[in-house]
Parts: structure tokens; C-alpha cells; sequence
């Protein structure tokens, strides 16, 4: 599969070792004077390590990985004390990966490892950095959004996004928000034409947006909806494009996604017109 994973530029690289106590996980060991990933299912891909090296050597880079295995990294970490623990469990929240907060915490007490339920805690705020980074879950309150409607102006309209980014390239496609859920997979355009695109779309589901003409490197789209199918295991996918043309290629994306899948997940199509009216709906 695809996913966010670190690169290490050698020529850059000074061997100085300050981003390996900064991965809790493990992933990194100065080899022969040089930072080595030493493998990609204990390298989460959320970068800790990035703002510890001098030389600018480590970036984060999407390419084909072996999927990240939080099991495997609890093995390994545990070994290495209570701080190294908490360390990485404040890291899991910081990024707000409740999936794989609540995996480390499995291993945890399954291990009968000394930790009290103050440490363990999985919903403690997220840490508030650069939004583009931060993969957050909104949680949103179905009952106060239908109440702020009644209550409300169209312009006060409350928003039904539940998580960040929902850009398809920059979001994970493992992500907590993405288990077992419905998913909305938008054409840029869609959002401006329609003046409803919250209430008639977005509400209890997630959503990925993406523009099947302009966006580079789509095969990676293709990618990313297959694990949205195959490990994510999402119910459905609802494709809302634009009438014009070039917006077809999205479902087509999607169509590819769940034949390279092997699973027969329902996909509605939804065709949206230039002055937002939904112009055609159905199953395909």
C-alpha cells in the first residue's frame, strides 16, 4: 500500500543521532554514521522526528510501504521502560490515532504492564498544531446540530464536518474516523455549487475530496479508496461529482478502487449541475 513514511537523505545525513530518541516507536538507528529506517511497520509516518535533525536530512515522503503495525511497535517500546511509554502514548494523542491509541493501551493491560488509567487515558484534547498535519476527529453532536438548525439562520448553519484534513492526498486512509463508516468522496467543485452541500451530504458521514482533472498522481487516489475498502472496511461510498466531463474520472477512480478491493461495497453517484441542483442519483 501507499502511505506517509519517512525518507532520509544519506548526502544530508551527519550521523549525529538526534532523531532517534525522538522516535518512540523505534524506527530509526544510526547504522554505518547514517539514520536508517530499519523497518516500515514501525514507522507511523507522522513525522516526531522531522524537527530534531539538524541537517534537514528527514522528510516525510509518500510511497509503498508495508502497512504500520502498532502491536509490534508496543512490543518493542515496552522493553524500553514507563517513559518511553508515555512518551509514545502522548504522541498517539497528539495526533489523535485513537485507533492505535486504544491498540497500545490493549497491549498494555493484556501484558499486565504497571500503568494506572490516569496514564492511559484516550480523550485527552489533541494537540492544536499546524492543521494540515494534525488529523483530527470532530465528534460532532447529531442532536445540538439538528437543535442549532431549528434555531438558526441558513448563514449560522452548523457545519457537519467531522474530521481533518479531507484533502484525499493528505489524510490517512486507516484513520479512526474512516473505521466502519460512510464516506463521502467529493469533487472540489461540489462544496461551492451547492448551497446544501453540508446538510444534504456531509451529515454522519466522512469525507475525502479530490479533482479527478487538475490533482497529479491519481494513482495514488486509486490506492488510498482501496484501503479505505479493504482495511478500513467503510460501509459505503458516496461519489458526488459535477455534471461536467471531466469529473466522470472520480467514479471511475472509486469503480477501480473497489475492483482492485475484491469487495462489493454499494457506491452511489451523485451528479451535481453548474448551478447546484442534484441532477441525477443512483447505485452502481
Amino acid at each position: 500500500m501507499k502511505r506517509n513514511i519517512i525518507h532520509i537523505d544519506e548526502e544530508k545525513c551527519n550521523g549525529c543521532g538526534l532523531c532517534i530518541p525522538n522516535c518512540q516507536e523505534g524506527a530509526l538507528q544510526v547504522i554505518d554514521g547514517k539514520a536508517r529506517l530499519i523497518s516500515d511497520l514501525f514507522c507511523d509516518g507522522l513525522g516526531a522526528c522531522l524537527g530534531h535533525c539538524p541537517e534537514g536530512a528527514i522528510t516525510i515522503e509518500e510511497r509503498e510501504a508495508e502497512p504500520y503495525n502498532e502491536t509490534l511497535v508496543m512490543e518493542t517500546i515496552s522493553k524500553k521502560g514507563r517513559n518511553t511509554i508515555l512518551a509514545h502514548l502522548e504522541h498517539l494523542r497528539d495526533h489523535n490515532e485513537q485507533g492505535y491509541l486504544k491498540e497500545a493501551i490493549t497491549f498494555i493491560k493484556k501484558n499486565n504492564i504497571d500503568m494506572s488509567e490516569d496514564e492511559m487515558k484516550t480523550n485527552q484534547e489533541p494537540f492544536h498544531g499546524c492543521p494540515g498535519a494534525v488529523a483530527r476527529d470532530f465528534k460532532i453532536d447529531a442532536e445540538q446540530v439538528e437543535d442549532s438548525i431549528k434555531t438558526k439562520s441558513l448563514e449560522e448553519a452548523p457545519s457537519e464536518l467531522r474530521q481533518w484534513p479531507v484533502q484525499l492526498h493528505l489524510l490517512n486512509p486507516q484513520a479512526s474516523y474512516f473505521k466502519n463508516a460512510d464516506v463521502v468522496l467529493a469533487a472540489d467543485c461540489v462544496a461551492f455549487s451547492m448551497g446544501n452541500f453540508h446538510s444534504r451530504f456531509l451529515k454522519g458521514k466522512s469525507l475525502a475530496i479530490a479533482c479527478p482533472k487538475l490533482d497529479s498522481n491519481k494513482e495514488s487516489y486509486i490506492e488510498k479508496l482501496t484501503t479505505m475498502i479493504t482495511d478500513s472496511k467503510i460501509n459505503t461510498l458516496n461519489v458526488v461529482i459535477m455534471e461536467v466531463p471531466c469529473c466522470s474520472g472520480l467514479l471511475q477512480m472509486a469503480e477501480t478502487a473497489r475492483t482492485n478491493s475484491g469487495k462489493k461495497i454499494p457506491i452511489k453517484v451523485s451528479v451535481i449541475g453548474v448551478q447546484g441542483e442534484v441532477v441525477e442519483e443512483d447505485w452502481v
